[in-house]
């Protein structure tokens, strides 16, 4: 089975199974969609009659929330299953959502030019090469557009044990390079029955700046617990950070930067 055939089949999985991956939104949360969806404030102050395009999202949680919002809401995800969730509760809530079966590096069933905002949570992980995912959300957006994303940091999935003294064991090369992840032991941010990829942080941050975007932030989301017991995941992120969560903003001149415009830009 080939990677995207097996990722899609174990989101499928996930999905049906009521993964907490694939958790809908609640009723609470449509109440403030945008303090939900953008705790950093990287969104704009309302994001209504905006086009936005929530990239291997699928689940019924990002498009909802968005819709709630206001916005013009496109889900792009490679499984069905999850786009079931999407439409079914798109169908309760009243929304009209565009729902696209598809892989994150090949949009070429979108219009260039044609989304305000990409919103993609983490998913980079399950393509070998990150560089087309973002050649691809650079052509959808439009000038200026803004680019959120999250990924798994590349130390986080070189881990593959603990050993007698709880320490978390580095056993995969950073320059793994196309070839996709070996099963490990410990699995505390891995999704079962997925093939993943490790990608560096020249290709994270070095491949988004190559593809026409400005980085206006970079976080950390703190996933640890200082109480939590070893071998819990939240132990596991006290020590190794797990994920990594930027803002960026498509620039279509690149040479503009270089005449003394200012190289980040605020929402208008």
């Amino acid at each position: 089975m080939n990677p995207y055939e097996q990722n899609r089949t174990a989101w499928n999985s996930l999905a049906d199974q009521s993964s907490p991956f694939a958790k809908v939104a609640t009723d609470q949360e449509c109440a403030q969609p945008l303090v939900q969806l953008d705790s950093r404030g990287w969104l704009p102050g309302s994001v209504k009659g905006l086009k936005v395009l929530c990239l291997a999202a699928g689940g019924g949680w990002q498009s909802i929330l968005y819709a709630a919002a206001g916005a013009d809401v496109t889900v792009v995800d490679l499984s069905p299953s999850m786009l079931r969730l999407d439409a079914r509760e798109a169908e309760r809530r009243g929304y009209t959502l565009k729902l696209v079966e598809g892989s994150m590096d090949d949009l070429s069933m979108l219009d260039a030019e044609s989304f305000d905002i990409v919103h993609q949570p983490v998913s980079t992980c399950y393509v070998p090469r990150i560089e087309a995912v973002f050649a691809q959300v650079a052509r959808v957006l439009k000038d200026r557009g803004i680019y959120i994303s999250q990924h798994k940091t590349p130390t986080s999935l070189q881990v593959v044990d603990n050993d007698s003294q709880h320490r978390y064991l580095i056993g995969v090369s950073y320059y793994v390079g196309d070839d996709p992840l070996p099963d490990v032991n410990d699995i505390a941010y891995r999704e079962v029955g997925t093939r993943e990829y490790l990608h560096r942080w020249e290709e994270l941050v070095g491949g988004l700046c190559r593809a026409g975007f400005v980085i206006e932030d970079l976080v950390e989301p703190k996933r640890g617990n200082p109480d939590a017991k070893p071998g819990n995941f939240r132990h596991r992120g006290m020590f190794v950070a797990p994920y990594v969560r930027m803002k960026a903003r498509r620039i279509a001149d690149r040479g503009a930067m270089n005449r003394g415009t200012p190289a980040i830009w605020t929402p208008e």
